[in-house]
């Protein structure tokens, strides 16, 4: 049988508890990884030059092996082109994108790195699955050095159609690129469909009916699979958790209140100051909610070196304080702020003693947060599941109360139905989501992805 290689940007450390370096992916592979698995990418440190031998790590049968990065490749892939063209481009940010040719060539130079460094781990007969945004060139770069095993690519993010991706100058090199794959995979069929548009309108390429791409010959198929949670262990570690000292102590604080909660990184995706502003008119609209709800926002911190992440905080500091200037009484405080990251043992008790999930990006591929709150409520006490309809999750989750991200207002008025929402509706919306969530689980997503890619 062919041994399945794993390569992402960044690899969990085995030797970490919880292992959660490689944020929801390593979640979501975790329960996926047979012994004899080989997981390749960046170790997150950077050094005076790229290395070229990879560091080797051992953990229940699975091997990691990790390269670090030179300060300048890390500038000019991981800062630059990743981070400042490719992650705002393809979340419709089109302002905030920065791009010059040093950064691309940065870009294709530490993929090209990768491929050197991985070969010599390779086996002919090795299944390559690539995941995201990094590493779209991965395969090019595979295939160059004369890999011809199977090569699947996901994406984890959006993808955009071809009137924005034409903004960013080498898009048609990316397209070419991600044609050097067997199998390309997306979060949603909308994302699946702006590729093949793309596909489409970029000479050179033709779409066959079956959701194939040709290139020169080669074919390339893409598909749409949803990436899910292990929804049964999350409700479980959900049902232990809320009995914790620490979720004790947080019901205590609330003193009976009604707790509406968010968590993520701090990304200027997530639509964080139109949250808060959402948050301060349901209580100037609202004001018999004023003393009887809090709000609980963790954003950790995140890209610190990037200045739109760093722009982005000092405006939540500001909004922050500001909500909590005009509301706040000496016994109340409505807006609670924190950039520390929370365990996740201690965030599933967090959502299961939530009355409302605020989970209102302006754009995300998918979004797991939204299923875990789904995953860990109490079925016959839910909260509600307030959700931007620009998420992947969505497309799945339409029983939740869907916002437009942009319109505080909006969120407004569904922070205040989800409040006086009666308990019958919630449980009927929490029936219906829940069956979604614990359909599409992680092991759904790995099996379909796997199967595609060894047709």
């Amino acid at each position: 049988m062919a041994r399945l290689v794993i390569v992402s940007n960044r690899v969990p450390d085995p030797r970490a508890k919880g292992a959660a370096s490689a944020g929801g992916l390593a979640v979501a592979l975790q329960s996926f990884l047979a012994p004899g698995t080989l997981w390749f990418g960046w170790s997150g440190k950077v050094s005076p030059e790229t290395s070229t031998n990879p560091e080797i790590v051992e953990g229940d049968g699975v091997t990691y092996a990790t390269i670090d990065l030179g300060a300048e490749d890390y500038d000019r892939f991981y800062v630059g082109f990743a981070n400042s063209s490719l992650w705002p481009l393809l979340h419709f940010r089109l302002g905030l994108m920065r791009y010059t040719r040093e950064d691309f060539a940065g870009y294709r130079a530490v993929n090209d790195a990768f491929a050197a460094a991985l070969l010599p781990l390779l086996k002919p007969d090795d299944t390559v699955w690539v995941h995201d945004y990094h590493l779209i060139p991965l395969g090019a770069a595979l295939r160059a050095a004369g890999f011809k095993g199977r090569i699947g690519f996901f994406l984890h993010i959006p993808f955009v159609p071809p009137s924005v991706l034409e903004a960013l100058p080498p898009a048609r090199d990316l397209l070419h690129a991600m044609c050097a794959y067997d199998v390309v995979g997306f979060q949603t069929r909308t994302h699946l469909a702006d590729f093949l548009d793309c596909a489409r309108r970029f000479s050179g390429f033709a779409v066959e009916e079956e959701e194939v791409v040709t290139e020169d010959g080669r074919r390339v198929r893409a598909i749409a699979d949803p990436i899910g949670i292990d929804a049964s262990g999350f409700a479980r570690v959900a049902t232990r958790a809320a009995g914790t000292v620490y979720i004790q102590r947080v019901r205590d604080s609330l003193v009976g209140r009604a707790l509406a909660i968010s968590a993520e990184r701090l990304d200027y995706s997530k639509g964080l100051p139109n949250r808060f502003e959402g948050f301060a008119r349901l209580l100037a609209r609202y004001p018999q909610h004023q003393r009887r709800v809090s709000m609980l926002q963790i954003a950790a911190r995140s890209r610190e070196d990037v200045a739109e992440y760093q722009a982005l905080r000092r405006e939540l500091d500001r909004l922050a304080g500001d909500i909590n200037g005009r509301f706040s009484g000496f016994d109340w405080v409505p807006l609670r702020y924190m950039t520390q990251t929370v365990p996740r043992t201690k965030l599933a008790g967090l959502f299961r003693i939530a009355r409302i999930g605020l989970v209102t990006p302006l754009r995300d591929g998918m979004n797991l947060v939204a299923k875990e709150f789904i995953a860990a409520q109490d079925p016959a006490d839910p909260g509600v599941l307030i959700l931007s309809r620009f998420a992947g999750a969505a497309e799945e989750l339409s029983d939740a109360i869907l916002v437009n991200p942009y319109d505080p207002d909006d969120i407004a008025d569904a922070m205040n139905a989800a409040l006086d929402m009666p308990l019958e509706e919630r449980q009927e919306r929490h029936a219906a989501l829940r069956r979604a969530v614990f359909e599409v689980t992680s092991a759904r997503y790995c099996d379909v992805f796997t199967q595609a890619l060894a047709a």
